[in-house]
């Protein structure tokens, strides 16, 4: 499996991560292990089409073939809802066809980008152009997110609200409204993000445990295990294509997402 980042102009910066694709590689399953981010992505792949997915609390198996790519665009952390029209708890664990959450709009970004005739470069260009037009007139991403989001892996809730001097209920309400849930997780999710790319570098797992705050290893590997699902040393082995996985928590099997937004877009209750 072949996975890489490439960045963005500055037009979408404040939207948008990075540009990212992934190629099949020689898993015996054909299902990679994607980890939660704190993001949320809009996905096109072969089998799903393009896809809005939102923020998932825990890891989940998704179906890359050897032949396959997946070409995403991975939004920061509170910035997608503007740009896709959606309250981030309502596609929590889950995903939306391009179609059903923006109309005759997605459906044709959806076919454009099947069609596009230049592979990957050019579909990712679509995608961009798509998130490009919807951003000259969504509202800006709050900055109060952004800067919870870059402190919140390495300070407990109540201190990151002090700096940004709020209160905690403000922030905890502000960030599950924006990211699709709490800071206490998003904190969790971020650290273990930084922690893994830290293992995958090659840095020893005690090492890793010190400097991403974490009370002894023992506590990076509970926590890898509840949000990834599996201890540090596995999840290496998975992403090299060492070991098959079952996919049984393929998140495309996830059903309902259309009716949860709709619900959302009516005043119904929060997915939490």
């Amino acid at each position: 499996m072949s996975y890489r980042e490439h960045p963005v102009g500055s037009q979408l910066g404040r939207w948008v991560e990075c540009v990212w694709t992934r190629t099949g590689g020689e898993r015996p399953d054909g299902y990679e292990r994607i980890v939660p981010d704190g993001c949320m992505d809009l996905i096109w792949s072969d089998s799903a089409g393009v896809t809005a997915v939102g923020p998932n609390t825990t890891a989940f198996m998704a179906p890359l073939p050897p032949a396959g790519s997946v070409i995403g665009v991975r939004l920061h952390p509170g910035a997608a809802p503007p740009l896709f029209g959606v309250p981030a708890p309502a596609l929590r664990d889950g995903r939306l066809p391009a179609e059903e959450l923006w109309g005759d709009a997605g459906a044709w970004l959806a076919e454009a980008v099947a069609g596009a005739p230049s592979g990957d470069a050019e579909r990712a260009r679509l995608l961009l152009e798509f998130l490009a037009v919807r951003a000259r007139r969504a509202a800006e991403p709050d900055p109060l997110v952004r800067a919870a989001a870059g402190r919140l892996h390495r300070a407990p809730v109540t201190d990151v609200a002090s700096e940004l001097a709020v209160s905690e209920r403000h922030l905890r309400r502000l960030v599950s409204a924006e990211v699709g849930y709490g800071p206490k997780r998003l904190g969790r999710v971020l650290r273990l993000r930084r922690a893994l790319a830290q293992v995958r570098g090659g840095v020893d797992l005690a090492e890793v445990a010190h400097a991403g705050g974490y009370a002894d290893q023992a506590h990076f590997t509970n926590d890898c295990r509840a949000l990834a699902g599996v201890a540090p040393g596995r999840f290496l082995q998975d992403a090299a294509g060492a070991i098959g996985q079952h996919p049984g928590h393929d998140r495309n099997g996830k059903a309902g997402m259309g009716d949860r937004v709709r619900a959302r877009r009516g005043g119904g209750d929060r997915v939490l």
